[in-house]
Formats: structure tokens, sequence, C-alpha cells
């Protein structure tokens, strides 16, 4: 009878310098995905395109606009679109969303990050009902509570004011940055609390010295989103504001809309500059967006 170690293959010796075997070769090929390269081309195409019309139209002059070809470069490209912007308030606009943006950005994490550690670390009643609560809070759209809203703002003698768009645009971001946090807090290993708690470590230490540090990607997620909820904000400014002095970057745009036109270049041009902020943050803190948010469902 064969015995079984004459039925086995030997294994392919690699001499030093030399070729590696063949199964290791064939280990190391790829298949090439032609359906996966051509859905990625057209995907980029989409994105790029538009992008480029925009630039594009916004370095055409006012009487181009109309007939220009938005594939096509500008014939007279010119900047002056650009300064027509920076000398139309723009700043004013730009530093009222920066301001909104990092008081939102404040509320939300001052708020969300305990709350997601109690709901992850209690077993209480309330500390459920209060996660379900904002879980809750993710199904209900602003467009619902918009009059509520504002009979409360206008209550509160806050109307015409950047607090009347803080606050609202903090109170919708919040749901989904506690649903984001604690998704990341559930990651944490049991046995690093457990550590803490034999160290004498108390509730508020474990919170700053354990969580926080451990919860960088989803922290930075949340910040990242909620900076985002406030600069693309547009419905709440809308409604919550009146006068040039809280006006944001997406009312701003109604500067270059009139009753006889609109100048096209000078509203691309405001809307190219609007987003570099955004671009900037977004190719900083786009690992600990990536990352935060595959922590979502939890373990």
């Amino acid at each position: 009878m064969t015995s079984p170690d004459t039925l086995r293959r030997p294994r392919p010796v690699r001499t030093p310098g030399g070729p590696p075997p063949a199964a290791g070769r064939r280990r190391r090929i790829r298949r090439a995905n032609p359906v996966a390269g051509v859905a990625s081309v057209l995907w980029l195409a989409v994105v790029l395109v538009p992008l480029y019309a925009m630039i594009s139209a916004s370095l055409t002059r006012q009487d181009e606009a109309l007939g220009h070809n938005a594939l096509r470069p500008p014939a007279h490209p010119t900047l002056r679109n650009y300064d027509t912007v920076l000398h139309s308030g723009f700043g004013h606009f730009l530093a009222n969303t920066v301001l909104v943006a990092a008081a939102v950005v404040a509320i939300v994490l001052v708020l969300c990050v305990p709350l997601s550690y109690a709901a992850v670390r209690s077993r209480s009643f309330w500390s459920g009902a209060s996660f379900r609560l904002f879980l809750l809070g993710v199904a209900i759209p602003a467009q619902a509570v918009v009059v509520p809203l504002y009979l409360m703002i206008a209550k509160l003698n806050l109307y015409d004011s950047l607090l009347a768009v803080i606050l609202p645009t903090a109170a919708f971001a919040m749901p989904v940055s506690v649903l984001i946090l604690t998704g990341t807090l559930r990651d944490i290993s049991e046995e690093l609390y457990e550590a803490m708690a034999l160290d004498g470590a108390s509730t508020t230490r474990m919170l700053f010295r354990l969580v926080v540090p451990l919860a960088r990607g989803g922290i930075g997620t949340v910040v990242v989103y909620a900076s985002l909820q406030a600069w693309n904000g547009f419905l709440f400014p809308l409604i919550f504001t009146q006068s040039d002095g809280p006006r944001v970057l997406t009312l701003g745009l109604f500067t270059y809309v009139s009753e006889f036109g609109v100048d096209i270049p000078a509203l691309l041009a405001s809307v190219v500059l609007s987003g570099i902020p955004v671009l900037a943050v977004y190719l900083v803190a786009r690992r600990a967006l990536v990352g935060g948010l595959m922590g979502v469902g939890g373990k």
C-alpha cells in the first residue's frame, strides 16, 4: 500500500535570488477587471466634468457667459469675477459661516461624546431610552419641524442672529453623531475599562484618558460631518435670518441674483471659493472619516 507521504507533492524550494515558485506567482497575479475599470473612469468623469465646467465658467466674462460652451475653455479668461466676489461681502459671509461651523462642532462634541459614552457603558433604562430617542431623530426631517422651530426662536428673541442658525443645526447633527460615536466606542475592549477600574479611575477619567484617545476616528468623522452640515446649511439661515449681519455663504449667493438677471460667472466663482475650505477639511480628515464610518455598525 502506498503511504500517504508518497502521495504528497514536495513543496517547491526557492533558491536565493531565484524566481518565486509557480504557485506563489499565481497567487500574486491579480486578474484584470475591465468592468470595474470602465466604471471607475465613468465615475471620475461624472465628478470631474461638472467641476471643470464650473471653474471654466467662473473664468468667463459676463457678456460671454450665456453663449459659452461649458466644455470649451474660455476664449478670454479673466479673474475679474473672483475680484468681484472678494469685494462684495464674501469675507463677511465666510467669517459667519466659519463661526457657525465651529460653534456647531463644539456643541456636538461636548454633548455627544459623553452621551455616547453613557449609552455604551450604562445599563440603565434612561440611557437606553435616550439613545433610542436620538435614533428617532434621524428619521425626522428638518422641513417637518421648521414652523415649531420658528416659533421657539421667535419666543426666545433669537431671530435674525447666528444663534438662530447654530442651535437648530447642532440639534439636527446630533442624532447621526451619536450613532457614529456609539459604534466607535463599542469597539473599545472591555479589558481596558476593567484595567482602569482596577487602578481606581473614575468615570470622568476613563472618558478623557481612555475613550477620547481611542475614539479619535469617530470624533474626526463627527467633526467632518457636523462642519459639513453647518457649512452647507441653507434652510435654517433662510428661515431664521433676514438682514445681512448674520448672513452665511449659502445665502450670500443671492447677492449675484437680481430681478434683471443672474451674474453667472460671479456666482460660480463664489461657489468655487466657498468649496475650497470644505475640500481642505476633507483632505486632512479623510482617513478619520473613513475609519469612523467603518465603526458605525459596532460589534
